[in-house]
This record gives C-alpha cells, structure tokens and sequence, in this order.
C-alpha cells in the first residue's frame, strides 16, 4: 500500500467558499494537479462557473478559482491507500491537514463544499473536533463526488448539483447547515 501526500491549498485571502476532496488520486499525484484523471468532472463544472474549462492550463484554472473566491484543497495531508479509490485510504493511517491555521490566514471562508462523502467523513473525524472559538466556515454541505468512481448517479445530475450549489453559494446564498 502506497503512502500519498495531498497538495498545497489552491486559495488566497479573499476565498469565501472551499471544496474539499479527500486526497488526490494517481493520475493527480503523477501530474501534481488536482483533479487532472481526464473523466473526473471537476473541471468541466467549475469551468462553466468560473470561466476556465478543463482545456485551460492548468495554473489559469488555478486562478479563475481564486477570482471567484474559491478555494480547493483536501482534507487528509497524507495516507497509506492502494490504488485511487477513496474506499481504499487506510483510515488507521489518515492525518489531517492543518485547518486551524488555513482558517486562521482565510477568516473570509463561510462555506465548504465536500466532494463526496469520505471527504466530509475524514472533516467530521478529524478536523471538526480541533475547531474550536468559533473558528471555521459556517455552512458546510456534501456535494456528489465528481470522480468517475461515483457511477451511482448520472455526470448530468452531478454536474447539475454542483452548479446549482456554486452559483448559489458564490451569490451569497449558500443554504447549507452547520455540521452536527
């Protein structure tokens, strides 16, 4: 079983919304981008929301995130996993990222969006418990996840999900309820 590492965050200060993945797959490792497996939805989505498509480079993608005040990283720093699957991270092995001092140096993020539901379960275990004071988003909400894993619901439900979610949450409308 292989030991990964996830990425740096992708934001900047005047981020307001953070999409969460789990930890990046093989073919994101091997490029060093997130979400680069080429039928991963993720970019064809937030494309269409802000503007640079999966056929932009990859560092103007990057960008256009942060122009929309969106930020993107994943909740596991690292873990030993077999293969890219989320059902294959060895849980016994999973450590978090530091998110007291991304929420610390990003005070403006109110919303987190999960790509898929071990993202939101590794958050609930082992990052809700450090925040503390009132620190950290104030809506939280699971999206489908976008990998082509996720076969259980069409790439049209998926990707109408997510757009409906962004453009609402980037209006300043998220509706999304606190974590319990």
């Amino acid at each position: 079983m292989a030991h990964v590492q996830s990425f740096q965050p992708i934001a900047d200060k005047k981020a307001r919304i953070l999409i969460l993945g789990s930890m990046p797959g093989e073919a994101s490792l091997a490029a060093g981008q997130y979400y680069a497996h080429a039928q991963n939805l993720f970019w064809r989505i937030l494309g269409e929301v802000s503007g640079a498509g999966p056929a932009a480079p990859y560092a103007a993608r990057a960008q256009a995130l942060k122009t929309c005040g969106v930020a993107l990283w994943d909740v596991l720093a690292t873990c030993a996993r077999a293969g890219s699957l989320d059902s294959a991270i060895d849980d016994a092995t999973a450590s978090a990222n530091d998110f007291v001092s991304f929420y610390r140096a990003h005070p403006r993020i109110v919303q987190v969006f999960f790509n898929g539901a071990k993202a939101e379960a590794c958050y609930r275990k082992h990052v809700l418990p450090l925040l503390t004071d009132g620190l950290g988003p104030s809506h939280y909400r699971r999206l489908p996840s976008t990998s082509p894993a996720n076969a259980s619901m069409s790439r049209t439900y998926k990707q109408r999900v997510w757009k409906q979610a962004l453009r609402l949450a980037l209006a300043g409308s998220g509706g999304a309820a606190r974590p319990g």
